[in-house]
């Protein structure tokens, strides 16, 4: 089982890496900040003749690593009450690749497992469910499995390693793997 981990966060060292690490713990695993790669934003272009234009960034690279993956790990801050700025740009391009036949990713992505890390702040707990709906409709459109999520309390750096709720199922999730 190959895990994949995407870091949605901006912020080094972050709660939501925090709890990422926590989790990845002595399993064989990718990490990859999405801050830390080029995502242009999409260009809507799903109705046009020609189809989507070919976009020189990171996505393929991205693409590549999610493909040959098994778990994916969705790990984002809670950004005013939505996923972070490289999270959103990472899911807004599959619009365009959902479309290339020769992928067949919607079938790919059928095969694998999701998990989301988010973390927020404590009375952004509650807020904090839509966003893990949202997460819950984009892996439904996809028929991918969605295992489990968890939220946990911490703006601060560190602040996350004081959430006792969200350690523990953390650790339950590294006793799965």
């Amino acid at each position: 089982m190959k895990i994949l981990a995407l870091l949605g966060s901006t912020r080094e060292n972050g709660n939501s890496e925090y709890l990422t690490k926590r989790m990845l713990e002595d399993t064989d695993h990718t990490m990859v900040s999405l801050a830390d790669k080029h995502i242009n934003s999409i260009v809507d272009e799903r109705h046009s003749e020609e189809g989507f234009s070919p976009v020189e960034d990171d996505y393929e690279e991205l693409l590549e690593l999610l493909l040959t993956h098994d778990v994916l790990v969705f790990s984002t801050p809670l950004y005013w009450y939505g996923m972070s700025g490289p999270m959103k740009n990472f899911f807004d391009r599959w619009s365009q690749y959902l479309r290339d036949e020769q992928l067949n990713l919607k079938e790919e992505l059928a095969k694998k497992k999701a998990y989301v890390i988010e973390t927020c702040g404590s009375s952004a707990k509650m807020k904090g469910l839509p966003l893990i709906q949202q997460f819950s409709y984009i892996f439904e459109f996809v028929n991918m499995e969605f295992v489990d999520y968890v939220i946990g309390i911490g703006v601060k750096p560190g602040e996350v390693k004081e959430d006792q709720l969200a350690l523990d199922k953390i650790a339950k999730w590294r006793r799965e793997f």
